[in-house]
């Protein structure tokens, strides 16, 4: 997919927007819907992908890049790290509510 700008939006706001989509995949994975959770798991992994590519922060890219393996490991894994889909929605929360005061 293509997501104009995406590089200069705040490493906040990227933040919500991948935790948008997680959002997603936890709501369609609760309705049993795997084929929309499968689809919006991958969106979220492609705007991960995308600001550890274009972010120049390294401590919030090693973060990142830590919640993309848990992500991995949670939504195409066996959850060996023991993700809720609770701690996923606290977790990105924060980004979303940080957003809305940009």
């Amino acid at each position: 997919m293509n997501y104009p700008g995406w590089e200069n939006r705040p490493l906040v706001a990227q933040c919500a927007n991948i935790g948008s989509e997680v959002s997603r995949a936890i709501r369609w994975r609760t309705k049993k819907n795997q084929e929309y959770a499968r689809l919006a798991f991958f969106r979220a992994l492609e705007l991960i992908d995308l600001t550890l590519q274009s972010s120049k922060n390294a401590a919030a890219m090693k973060e990142l890049a830590r919640v993309r393996s848990a992500l991995v490991d949670d939504f195409a894994g066996d959850n060996t790290f023991h993700s809720t889909d609770r701690a996923w929605q606290r977790y990105f929360d924060a980004f979303a509510r940080a957003a809305n005061m940009l």
